[in-house]
Parts: C-alpha cells; structure tokens; sequence
C-alpha cells in the first residue's frame, strides 16, 4: 500500500499532524496512521489513576473514535523501517509513503535498572498496580526516583511527591512517613528557576526530602543504588524508568544516542522525506506532549508547503507550557522557550484554581480536537 503521508504513532505528535493535514485536504489527504494501542492515554492522567482520582477505562480515549477525512487508522504493531525506501512493515503488511513521519514516542529500558519493573508509576500499568500498593504504605520511607534523562514530562516526578504528601496527609498517615525525591538534575525544572524555587519552597513546607544530582541504579531488598554508589532504604518506591527509543526505532539506524536526530528547525532527519517528531527525536526540547503537538504543526505545514505549493513554514520554536501539579488543589504553569535564544528560558505562573480548570479545558479541548 502507499501513502502520500505515513505517519507512525498516534500520540500528541501523530493525532495531531494526521487531524492539520485532514483539516487541509480533506478526502485527499493521503494520511495513514499506525499504532499498535487500542486508546490514546494524557501522560498526566497517569497520575490521577495511582491515587485513585480516575479509572484506567476513564482516561482511555479509545482509536474507534478517531475518525478524519483522508486519514486511514491501522492498529497494527510496526515491526521493520527501512528510512531509505520509507517503507514499514507491519503485524499486518507492508507500506510505503511520499513522506514518513515517526512519532512513536519513547519506550521505558525497564532491563536497564535492575529491580524497577513493578516499581514504577510512568506507564498506565504501572500507575494501575501502585494505585492498589499504595493503600498498604502507612508508614516508612518513600521514596520518587528516577533512573536517567531524559525522561518524559519533567515535572511529573516533583508532582508525585507533592501528591503523595496529599494522599498520606488525607489517610493520616503522613506523620508516619518520610518522602524523598531523587532526580538526576541539580534544580526539579532546570530551564525555570522560578519554578524550581516554588517547588523547593514546597517541599520544604511539606517536608519533602529533595537528592538531586543523583540517578537511581538498581533496587533489591528495599534498598536502592545510586550512580554514585549510596544507598538509601526504602518501603516504597516510585521509579520513573530509563527511557530510550523503541527497537524496531533502533533497529532501523536511524537512531544516535538512542533517539532519533532531526534538524531542530524544520525537524526533518538525514533521510529525504522523513521527519520524526516527539519523544522518539533529539530536538533540543523536553519530552513532554505539547512539545510533540508543536513540531507536527511545522511538519505538517512544511508537508502542506510541498505538496500544494507554497513557502515553507517558520522554524519550530521550541516553545510550550507545563502545567505542574502542587497539591492541595492548586496547578502552576510553567511557560518555555527552548529555541528561539541563547538559551532556554522558562516563565512561572504561581498555582492557582483558575490554572486547575486551564489545564482541564488543555485536555478537554485536545480530546475534542482529535475524537470529536
């Protein structure tokens, strides 16, 4: 089969690209988008599942109810890349396309950290099985750890801690328990200092215990390593694992460093007619879904460009928003520049309730946007 368009992963990057060019052409799009899940899951949702504020089946967004003029959805699991020919094959068959845009994200290296599988909390499964650990921690030491960086969505770490204290505190139970966040940057948000001051404010007035400059190397025996050789014991733990491209990503040699390079501008990759966008790139930015959504903007203004004519867009900016949970109700927001100076700048907004309801129409209108 071929495809005027082929686009690999309907997450943030995917669903978004496939919807701009179906918005454009219509019938005559040309898109076909593969993914091997049956639903679409907000990384932040995962959180709201471990301390039981959603159910798994709430925050599935199934693909039945993906449905675009021009854009085939095919739930099948890529399985070969060949970036030359831009042609994949798949569970199911094989396919080729004019452009091949990657958007598969990252895939967690649970082999990399030794006793970390059924310890963390990043993937739906994960957050699933801590959600039914965490009833039974009424006392001791707990412990967010993340294994490497990158990692997606940076501020999720500090938020479940900062959530963790809420969920002790609510059982009263948090005068039993110490918690302690440890991860691999010297600040919780290194590009905002703003934002890393108001998180250690935070911690500081919830007690919260922040290691930073450390990566989590290993568990066993309620006991975590670090990359510096220090221990720290445990009775929970809350890992956030190494993160890597996935195989068939790796296996295609389009990946350096375990991601795949682009042109941080038009995101286009050393293979004519290929892109790659999101978590699977090195762009410069975090891993995080409104970065993804932004760079299938360029991309699929650039594929629009060069298929009805046209100047190319503006370069990617690098820019976005986090919304960063605190706890108690509240949600601050961190605004972003990666790009567009000498270095990256961040802006924060302090939480608040007004920013609760900005972050739930930022998922409602997007749910709206890709499955009506």
């Amino acid at each position: 089969m071929r495809s005027r368009v082929l686009v690999l992963g309907a997450g943030f990057g995917g669903l978004e690209l496939a919807t701009i060019l179906s918005e454009a052409l219509g019938d005559e799009a040309g898109v076909t988008l593969i993914d091997g899940a049956d639903a679409f899951v907000f990384g932040y949702a995962k959180l709201d599942v471990m301390f039981g504020k959603a159910a798994p089946d709430e925050v599935r967004l199934p693909y039945d109810d993906f449905a675009k003029p021009g854009v085939s959805f095919l739930r099948e699991t890529v399985t070969a890349i060949d970036p030359d020919e831009r042609r994949v094959t798949t569970s199911a068959g094989s396919y080729e396309a004019d452009f091949l845009v990657l958007a598969l994200g990252a895939d967690y290296d649970v082999d990399a950290t030794p006793g970390i599988d059924g310890n963390e909390f990043y993937s739906v499964a994960g957050a699933e099985q801590m959600r039914d650990v965490l009833p039974s921690f009424t006392r001791g030491r707990a412990i967010v750890g993340v294994c490497d960086a990158p990692f997606k969505c940076p501020p999720a770490p500090s938020e479940a801690a900062l959530l963790l204290h809420d969920y002790l505190s609510k059982r009263g139970r948090r005068g039993d328990c110490e918690i302690t966040l440890v991860m691999p940057f010297q600040t919780p948000v290194p590009p905002s200092p703003d934002t890393s001051s108001a998180l250690l404010a935070a911690f500081a007035e919830r007690g919260i215990e922040f290691v930073p400059g450390r990566r989590v190397s290993a568990l066993a025996g309620g006991v975590v390593a670090f990359d510096n050789g220090s221990e720290l014991s445990y009775d929970l733990f809350l890992g956030v694992p190494k993160h890597r491209a996935p195989d068939v990503v790796l296996e295609s040699g389009m990946a350096e460093g375990g991601y795949v390079p682009v042109d941080s501008r038009t995101l286009a990759t050393r293979f004519p007619g290929v892109y790659a966008v999101g978590d699977v790139a090195t762009v410069g930015v975090p891993k995080a879904g409104v970065f993804a959504e932004g760079a299938a903007r360029v991309v699929a203004e650039s594929l629009l460009a060069q298929l009805r004519g046209g100047d190319p867009p503006a370069p990617y900016d690098g820019r976005g928003s986090c919304y960063v949970e605190f706890g108690g109700g509240r949600v601050g927001r961190v605004d972003v520049d990666f790009l567009t100076g000498p270095k990256p700048t961040g802006t924060f907004q302090e939480p608040s309730s007004a920013l609760v309801a900005e972050k739930k129409h930022f998922g409602a209108s997007r749910r709206a946007r890709w499955f009506g």
